[in-house]
């Protein structure tokens, strides 16, 4: 982005408009989504009417999974995922607004009861400081006003506390990070904490799943010093590059578009708003250990890199550590690779580090080191036939 917007103005005009879209419905705060009808159905019209989002990431959703839902809102996309999670599952739900968590929270009873089980609950905090409990922190500075400088320091103190011991979400205890149109909302200075945020409270081999409106150019100073385009969603957009690099930025790999929008949802001074979903993973940290394996990148392109800078080439057996092989030949990217495992395993005590900077073939002799096979007449038989 070029600049920061004036916070304290264009962050309460958001505040407040979206305060006002929890008591009545503000069209221009949303663009048209095909949600499935059948999880639509058991929630009252008020949610569903006071819906302000930009595309469907519940569909990433699967069963018995643990869900965080950033900027819930009403909490449409809440329930939604309560009913595919199911009653071994977990929903939660974390907004700033106190109107919009006044709105979810009060058919978390009656859309339970609808559903059959009660596993969605909504917390009060910032997206982009998923730690700090504003719940908890609210009741502290009810008993300990501000009122020096004194009184600050131990505010301070207070959060670091909060964030430490009682944190909103904890960290590696989500499976699947949702967000429907929230993360454009955020300041800019804090949209790289917001992502830091996300790997945070991810386990490894966790997920998410995020729509939101990116524009096709910088958004200029000017129209994000603006606060009505700030509030809806126009002037916090991430240019649509920037936005996908974010998460690999934050540490999260097999990032992709998975849709976008082929029309602008707006245009501003020629700039092209659409709405876009990305979902990336969590898990490739760890040591890069010799196990003799290798993948072949099947095409269709010549030749690929990989977010830690291996380069698969067409056809080629290609030498990668144990961590890389497990990662490669499970999603996104499985459609695309053909595992070469080791015929004999190499104990994990043995495995020697493997140089992740480098790419080299795997000579085929390697991945056959250990063990002798007999020879095949060729031929057809029941199980391989030419």
């Amino acid at each position: 982005m070029s600049s920061d917007p004036a916070s304290a103005d264009v962050m309460d005009v958001v505040r407040e408009r979206y305060a006002e879209g929890a008591k009545t419905q503000v069209p221009a705060l949303c663009c048209p989504v095909d949600y499935d009808a059948s999880l639509l159905a058991v929630l009252p019209e008020e949610i569903i009417e006071r819906d302000y989002g930009c595309g469907d990431p519940s569909r990433f959703v699967r069963p018995g999974e643990t869900v965080l839902d950033l900027g819930s809102g009403g909490g449409k996309i809440c329930y939604m995922a309560s009913q595919i999670v199911g009653a071994a599952g977990r929903v939660i739900g974390v907004d700033a607004t106190a109107d919009m968590l006044a709105l979810s929270r009060q058919w978390t009873g009656p859309v339970g009861d609808a559903i059959g089980w009660h596993n969605v609950d909504f917390r009060h905090g910032h997206i982009q400081d998923l730690a700090l409990d504003l719940d908890l922190l609210a009741a502290w500075l009810a008993k300990r006003p501000v009122q020096t400088v004194e009184d600050l320091a131990a505010l301070e103190t207070e959060k670091e506390r909060l964030r430490r011991e009682a944190p909103l979400v904890a960290s590696e205890s989500i499976d699947v990070v949702l967000s429907n149109c929230v993360l454009n909302l955020v300041d800019n200075r804090d949209k790289e904490r917001m992502f830091r945020e996300i790997w945070r409270v991810l386990k490894r081999g966790g997920r998410c799943a995020i729509s939101d409106i990116v524009s096709d150019e910088d958004v200029p100073a000017h129209l994000q010093d603006n606060p009505e385009l700030w509030s809806g969603c126009i002037s916090g957009a991430m240019r649509e590059d920037r936005f996908v690099q974010a998460f690999a930025d934050a540490g999260l790999y097999g990032v992709e578009i998975v849709s976008t929008m082929k029309e602008p949802w707006a245009v501003v001074e020629g700039i092209e708003f659409r709405s876009m979903t990305v979902v990336a993973r969590k898990g490739k940290e760890g040591e890069c250990r010799e196990h003799n394996d290798a993948v072949v990148y099947n095409g269709p392109w010549k030749e690929v890199k990989d977010d830690d800078g291996h380069v698969l080439r067409r056809g080629e057996r290609t030498a990668v550590c144990r961590k890389t092989f497990s990662i490669l030949t499970g999603e996104p990217y499985s459609a695309a690779i053909t595992p070469v495992p080791p015929l004999a395993q190499i104990p994990a005590d043995d495995a020697g580090v493997f140089d992740c900077r480098r790419t080299t073939r795997r000579d085929p002799k390697e991945t056959k080191l250990g063990v002798q096979r007999a020879d095949v007449a060729p031929g057809c038989s029941d199980d391989a036939c030419c």
